[in-house]
This record gives structure tokens, sequence and C-alpha cells, in this order.
């Protein structure tokens, strides 16, 4: 027999005020270059003073993110941790690579190398909660988040656990968007997120924020109904694939009344959302959460967080999130408000 899944608590990190509060999305403005930064809270709550000295940004935001979902779930341990990230902590990384350049491989501190690990937000979770259960981190670009949630799902169907924390990270430093600049993911003109979908141009904004969820089999609001992946399919594939997800998780295309939709103005890639767009209803509302939080390896957590917070308002019934990274990675989320 299968078991519903649902989303029993959220918090976010992000470009936006996601973290408390009422959400209100806004258009933020961009002054020096295409990059939207994380808004971080105050971690005095959160992290004792003698370990957050010590800790990087993506650290801090991970931990804390995931600390304020269990808070709101009043579920101090899950029965599971699974995370995804497509780059971990790229402040430690760099700065372990600059200090073997400065120190010519010499009296090396390793801790920004032990932080650089992909699976330190994690660790840091279990060691802070004292939980001894499944730890799993996945690491797979722009679907890292999409493999941390189907894992979640699996977890919970076999019967592993009744709840697993779950959720996505990434962090976007100075030395990192220029080499991805070089490579043509970012728009070469600073072009504001209100703007960003009309502009008719190649690339994107960067972003970056930390998103998690506790799902697990107790009865909430909003439940995960399914989740399906797809690897550099044609758009004739994209629009067989959603009609059939749909028919697959016992939904109508005409039942889904709201696209969170992963279009970020790249004129590359941004006809696989004209496909989607084009099975659902016309009368579907349309959301482009990318206008909001930017372009990053998880931003598709962000994704899944706006079409919560949407159903929660008692807008809309049925939420598909699509997304896909630079056309290769393609994800559908199904949420359904009950």
């Amino acid at each position: 027999m299968e078991i519903k899944c649902y989303i029993q608590a959220s918090a976010a990190i992000s470009p936006q005020q996601s973290f408390s509060g009422d959400y209100v999305p806004q258009f933020l403005p961009l002054e020096e270059r295409n990059l939207l930064r994380a808004q971080e809270p105050g971690y005095a709550g959160f992290i004792p003073p003698n370990s957050l000295r010590r800790m990087s940004r993506l650290l801090k935001m991970g931990l804390t993110a995931a600390l304020q979902c269990l808070r709101n779930a009043n579920a101090p341990v899950p029965g599971a941790i699974i995370t995804g990230t497509g780059r971990g902590s790229l402040q430690d990384t760099e700065k372990f690579l600059h200090d073997i350049r400065t120190y010519e491989e010499t009296a090396l501190n390793p801790t920004p190398f032990i932080q650089s690990t992909y699976n330190s937000v994690n660790g840091l979770i279990a060691l802070q909660q004292q939980c001894t259960d499944y730890n799993n981190t996945f690491v797979h670009r722009g679907f890292s988040f999409e493999h941390a949630l189907l894992d979640s799902l699996l977890q919970i169907q076999e019967g592993n656990a009744e709840s697993v924390l779950a959720g996505g990270f990434d962090e976007m430093t100075v030395e990192h968007f220029f080499i991805k600049s070089r490579i043509g993911y970012w728009k070469t003109a600073l072009t504001q997120p209100a703007d960003l979908l009309a502009s008719q141009t190649p690339g994107t904004i960067a972003g970056e924020g930390a998103v998690f969820f506790l799902v697990g089999t107790q009865p909430a609001p909003v439940e995960v109904k399914g989740i399906q992946m797809l690897y550099k399919p044609s758009p004739e594939q994209v629009a067989s694939a959603v009609a059939q997800f749909l028919q697959k998780q016992g939904v109508s295309v005409g039942d889904v009344d709201l696209l969170v939709s992963g279009r970020n103005g790249d004129t590359r890639f941004d006809h696989f959302y004209d496909v989607v767009e084009n099975v659902l209803p016309s009368s579907a509302s349309n959301i482009s959460f990318k206008q909001y939080c930017g372009e990053y390896d998880t931003a598709g957590a962000f994704g899944m967080w706006t079409a919560q917070q949407e159903l929660l308002s008692g807008r809309h019934k049925t939420a598909l999130v699509y997304n896909h990274f630079y056309g290769e990675q393609h994800t559908f989320i199904l949420l359904q408000k009950h």
C-alpha cells in the first residue's frame, strides 16, 4: 500500500525575506553584478558562538535553515537527514586552494578542507540534534535536491523512517561567479530581476540559498504527490512526460491550477517552459520563481518552497513545479493542498 507523504514544516534562507514573517516576493534591485545574495538571518539563537566564528556562510545558512525547519515542526530529531548540493561550501574550497598556493603546501589549516566537503552540513545537523539515523548527501548538479527528495520519499515508502529532513543548499562566491560568466552562465549586461523574462538574451542571473523540508507520514495541509526527473530530453519528450507524470499521480491536466516555473530568461532554454505551459490549462496561474532567488544548482528547492507557500495561502489546490538546469536536468514535482 502506498504511503502518503506530507510537508510537515519548511524553512528557507534566500535573497527574499523568506526566513521569518509573512513572505511577500519582491523584485530585488541589482547594482554591481547579476547576482542575488541570500539575506542571512541572525545565527545567535541557532549556533553556539564558539562554533559560529569558525563556520563559513554556507554552513551557517544550511544548519540554521535545517534547525528552523525542525523547530517549526516541533520535531528535534528527524528519522533521517537527506540533502542535496551542487557545489558545497565554495568559500571553504577556495580558501583551502588559495592556502595551498600561498603556503606552498606546508602549515595548512585543515578546517577549510574539512568544512568544504559536501556532507559537512548534514554532519553538523546530526551532531547538534544527536541524530544517528540514515544520513546522506547527493551531489548531482541540477538534480541534487531532487535526488534528496526522491530518496526521502523512498525512505518513507519503505518504512525506514516516519519523517525525513530534506533540503538543498548552495552559495555563490565572487570567484565562482566570474568562472561561470566565462562559459555563458550569466547575462553580460546588468539585468534587473523585474526585467529578466523580457530580456531576450542568453544567460540569467545567479543566486544562492538554503531550503529545508520535514516530510513525513503525519497528515499536513500539503501533500507531496510525486516527483519525476528527465535527463537531456527533447521538447517533445518533455510534453509527453508531463502528461504521463500527472496521470500516474491520479491528477488530470485540468486539475493543475498553479505552475511554479524555473523560467529564468535564458533564451537558449526557455522554450522548454513554453512546452509545459502549452500542455497545462490556460487558466492555471504561473509563477517564475527564479526572478526571486536567481539560478543555482539547487534552486528547485526554493521553487518547491514557493509552491508550498502558495498552496498554504489557499489560493490554489494543485501545484506543479517544473524546473530544469541549463537544459540538461529536468524535474517535475507535484504538490496538492488538503
